[in-house]
């Protein structure tokens, strides 16, 4: 069983999906969290039922300054040194062309995927000891292969996974920096998001798929968080067997 009894680890979007087993995986690993989302109440809920003592929560929203402010100033007085940061908060709106697109659904998936993530890292690094931080980015097989009526998600994930690139050239030899892009990941609210909670086109994207699940996610980022401390993950793509890119899927 991996060991991080002696980490601190920051999740943001921790209230459901990914962030959630995320924060699971780490807590069972042993590690101490704080835990950042929008929906407080889920967090608290979430809470108890980790094991390990000293979990923080607090209020995060991305899209604000103010907020991202606040929340690591709390984490910081908690916690101390913050040893891990998962930067998982991110969301899709809409599936339309760039032609059809808005600036209401860009706008808010810019500040969120990228302008969020970068505000949090910038926040946080300070807080962070060299030889001994770690940067995990969640980003997207979407970074990586670009499709007709991707939008700005695509445009945001293709940034995150340049601005990760950036950052460990930046930070090489003090703070590890990670991504982990996955494919298609169902049982998360993602697609509830995405399609605004039309159930027919949700299910349509995963019909006859043996998808990812969130876990399958937080088993790959608590996999690049416990390597030893002279070895980076640099990039992990991972993806259902029946999915070979964005239009490449077997469905049964």
């Amino acid at each position: 069983m991996p060991d991080l009894s002696d980490r601190t680890a920051v999740v943001t979007g921790a209230s459901s999906g990914i962030g959630a087993e995320t924060a699971r995986a780490l807590a069972n690993a042993g590690a101490r969290l704080a835990l950042g989302a929008r929906r407080t109440d889920r967090l608290e809920e979430l809470v108890k039922e980790l094991p390990g003592e000293g979990h923080v929560t607090a209020p995060l929203d991305v899209t604000d300054e103010d907020s991202c402010a606040a929340f690591v100033e709390t984490v910081a007085g908690a916690l101390g040194r913050v040893d891990i940061l998962v930067n998982n908060a991110g969301l899709a709106l809409g599936r339309t062309s760039v032609e059809e697109s808005n600036d209401e659904d860009d706008r808010l998936m810019l500040e969120t995927n990228v302008l969020g993530l970068v505000r949090m890292t910038r926040l946080v690094l300070p807080h962070m000891e060299d030889g001994r931080g770690h940067i995990v980015n969640l980003g997207s097989w979407a970074g990586r292969e670009a499709y007709p009526q991707g939008g700005m998600y695509v445009g945001s994930k293709t940034a995150v996974l340049a601005l990760t690139r950036v950052l460990r050239r930046e930070l090489v030899g003090r703070i590890k920096v990670s991504t982990v892009d996955p494919g298609m990941v169902g049982d998360t609210e993602f697609s509830d998001v995405r399609f605004r909670g039309d159930q027919e086109r949700k299910d349509a994207v995963y019909r006859g798929v043996d998808y990812l699940t969130p876990a399958d996610v937080a088993d790959c980022i608590l996999f690049a968080v416990t390597r030893p401390d002279y070895m980076v993950v640099d990039e992990m793509v991972i993806k259902p067997l029946q999915q070979a890119s964005q239009d490449a899927i077997v469905r049964k």
